[in-house]
């Protein structure tokens, strides 16, 4: 499923789940009602196929080199990070169990080295004659699904070569936002950082003036289009093309439009068009292995799979064949970067999709340049079992490189990006972390650690952040105060923290009330996005800033958060029971009812950076 732009009560989620499935069983009924139906041929008509996952018992007797399996930048990673030359899901399934699948299943549409698989096209019949083959362990058939629409986007974007000042700002915003100014000081631009991005095509990249560099430096190292098993990946969709530029692309005066415009990149088609079915995954998982064979540092991956094959409670990096394989890319070296998905605003399913699930899967959700808030359509998390998702946020709205030139355009799709092309330097930086090591600085070096929540996750990294020196800094001194009283756990900003461009914020301005209102005395609800007081948005738009307006500076804007405080309450083991946003506008920012508070809660507030706790005795 594309993730460009695009929690309601039980009964009504469950009648809309139910009701896409019934949909698809009343058109598979339908169906086999016009195949039951007497024609004029006097043959029967032949078996239906489903699709099967056939998992296979051994690996025994096979021969394999790993030298002269895998790329020497495959090799290379691998010694980097101390990990071995290969292992047994290196090894290629045995020849004869895929020849005795092949001989008697209807097509075969993968083959597994990871999960030691083989993916086919079945009849009944056929699969019952699979299960009794001798290295067959077990045969899954995929649930059945109707291919449908998979994204808001119906047709390809068409750009153009008219950049408004507007559209240059954004631009420069998009990578400013991530402190791109201090990576281009300090020469990190990706180099020698191999990205692989897996989309629905790349049509018009290899013309566009964006890539031009790219393509005369010849640092596109492979193409391979794993839906129809073909070299080339520039046919289809737009939507790749607009990812790859928000890592690589160049405006026609060289503003970036990513952070690692000089890395080296594979690309992959491995999904159809306004279409999403189980296939999809196949290819994802193809994707990934031969992303690895071709030495690739980081996945790109802008796609994403939800209620149209699975349960929100099934979003918990275990249960899909993706969430499976981009954990296995990462037990390879391999950097997973995965949008969080667009359903922030669907009342049927609101949270992350899969592989954005996994546990070492960094996922990326939106954030909105107008408010530097979570925008509207980026989805929420936690994890099914309550891990932080997204880990990171980035740009939802961005300009990218599309046929004829360049569009504004947005979805967690391209926050995706400009994560990968951040991660690409941090590596670049410093080539002796392990993978997991650079997921967390990643997450470190974001603007609200160790605050988070389960829109903004840990917030936006910043380049300074990641390249200060590794001295520890001076012990910030503490921006508000907790104070107990009889009945509210009251949080008052401190006089020196209060003071702020322009202006030195009252202890009070008219009266502070309680969370949630007079009549609502319970913390608000995980997930709640309101601003309290509402936000003053001149036009409709931005928040009232201290910041000058992006227009004041033409060249890269130095960009901050406006004045907002982040709060949440956690229970005894870290998951949220609410958090919040808040627009400062006095030094009494905050009445927590006590009668909400558990024993062992955690009350931790960040604001102008620096986060503090209080633990509920």
């Amino acid at each position: 499923m594309l993730l460009s732009a695009v929690f309601s009560t039980a009964p009504r989620w469950y009648a809309a789940r139910w009701g896409k499935l019934l949909a698809g069983a009343g058109l598979l009924l339908g169906s086999l009602s016009a195949a039951a139906a007497p024609g004029p041929s006097p043959h029967p008509a032949a078996p239906p196929t489903a699709r099967y996952w056939v998992r296979l018992r051994h690996k025994a007797g096979v021969q394999f080199s790993p030298a002269a399996y895998f790329s020497p930048a495959a090799q290379a990673r691998r010694q980097r990070q101390h990990l071995p030359a290969c292992d047994s899901t290196d090894f290629p399934v045995r020849p004869d169990f895929v020849r005795q699948i092949t001989a008697v299943a209807d097509s075969v549409t993968l083959v597994s080295r990871w999960f030691n698989a083989v993916a086919c096209r079945a009849t009944p019949g056929q699969a019952a004659r699979l299960r009794r083959l001798p290295g067959v362990r077990s045969v899954e058939p995929w649930p059945v699904q109707t291919p449908v629409v998979a994204s808001t986007k119906q047709a390809n974007e068409r750009g153009t070569m008219t950049i408004s000042a507007d559209d240059r700002q954004l631009a420069r915003r998009q990578t400013a936002s991530l402190g791109g100014a201090a990576f281009q000081q300090a020469g990190f631009r990706g180099q020698g950082l191999r990205i692989a991005i897996f989309d629905v095509g790349f049509l018009g990249a290899a013309q566009h003036p964006a890539f031009q560099r790219l393509l005369a430096e010849k640092r596109l190292v492979a193409t391979h289009d794993f839906v129809r098993n073909r070299p080339n990946v520039f046919v289809s969709g737009t939507h790749g093309t607009e990812v790859l530029s928000c890592i690589a692309g160049l405006l026609p005066d060289g503003t970036p439009l990513g952070l690692a415009p000089q890395a080296e990149f594979l690309l992959a088609r491995t999904e159809r068009l306004n279409r999403e079915i189980y296939a999809e995954e196949e290819a994802w998982l193809a994707a990934a292995e031969w992303a690895d064979r071709n030495g690739a540092d980081i996945i790109n991956s802008s796609l994403g799979y939800t209620d149209r094959r699975y349960f929100p409670e099934q979003m918990n990096g275990r249960t899909s064949l993706v969430a499976r394989a981009a954990e296995l890319a990462v037990r390879k070296g391999i950097l997973v970067v995965n949008a969080a998905g667009n359903d922030g605003e669907d009342p049927d399913w609101r949270t992350i999709g899969t592989p954005a699930d996994a546990d070492s899967v960094l996922a990326v959700g939106g954030l909105d340049p107008d408010t530097y808030l979570h925008i509207d359509f980026s989805s929420y998390g936690p994890s099914a079992d309550r891990r932080v998702k997204p880990n990171v946020i980035a740009f939802g709205t961005v300009l990218a490189a599309a046929p004829g030139g360049y569009v504004r355009t947005q979805g967690t799709s391209f926050s995706s990006p400009l994560l990968a092309g951040f991660a690409a330097c941090a590596w670049q930086q410093n080539r002796s972390l392990t993978v997991m090591q650079l997921f967390d600085q990643l997450q470190r070096c974001a603007d609200l650690y160790p605050y988070f929540d389960y829109a903004h996750g840990y917030g936006l990294p910043q380049a300074a952040a990641l390249l200060r020196p590794a001295a520890p800094a001076p012990r910030p001194r503490p921006s508000v105060d907790f104070v107990r009283q009889d009945t509210v756990l009251a949080v008052l900003i401190r006089p020196e923290a209060a003071v702020i461009p322009a202006q030195v914020l009252p202890l009070y301005s008219d009266s502070v009330t309680l969370v949630g209102g007079t009549r609502n005395t319970t913390v608000p609800a995980v997930g709640r996005e309101e601003l309290a007081p509402p936000l003053n948005k001149p036009g409709g738009n931005r928040p009232a800033q201290s910041q000058p307006p992006a227009e004041a500076d033409p060249g890269l804007v130095p960009l901050v958060r406006p004045g907002y405080l982040y709060w949440h309450v956690a229970d005894g083991r870290g998951v949220l029971r609410s958090y919040e946003v808040r627009e400062v506008t006095q030094r009494a920012v905050l009445q927590i009812p006590l009668r909400t508070l558990r024993p062992g809660d955690t009350v931790r507030v960040c604001y102008r950076g620096l986060t503090q706790s209080y633990l509920v005795p």
